[in-house]
């Protein structure tokens, strides 16, 4: 594996918009990575599975093999963990500044 952190991993997944498109089709429920071919006739087969190898790698997808149908799955986790970490801190501070602000005008 390369030297970049999961978290570097994450955000460089979640960075192109067909991946977080291929994200929130596997929000609504598995697919084979046929079907998610066939939802994306702009891009070839290949392109499809470059983009599926990213989201593994940031562990936001799980591919299971059964018989010859790969099934991609959403590992939503990773995402929450960015949340966590990025979103809900700067949220958090947010409301504190416009907590602030409504006191100060408030009296």
């Amino acid at each position: 594996m390369s030297s970049e952190s999961d978290s570097d991993l994450i955000f460089k997944a979640l960075a192109h918009r067909r991946r977080r498109e291929i994200l929130d089709l596997l929000k609504e429920a598995p697919r084979t990575t046929g079907m998610l071919c066939e939802t994306f006739t702009d891009m070839d087969r290949c392109t499809v599975m470059q983009h599926l190898k990213v989201l593994e790698e940031a562990d936001l997808v799980i591919a299971k093999k059964e018989g010859r149908e790969r099934w991609n799955h959403l590992n939503s986790l990773p995402i929450k963990q960015i949340h966590d970490r990025w979103i809900s801190a700067y949220a958090g501070h947010a409301l504190s500044i416009l907590d602030r602000l409504k006191s100060d005008l408030e009296g």
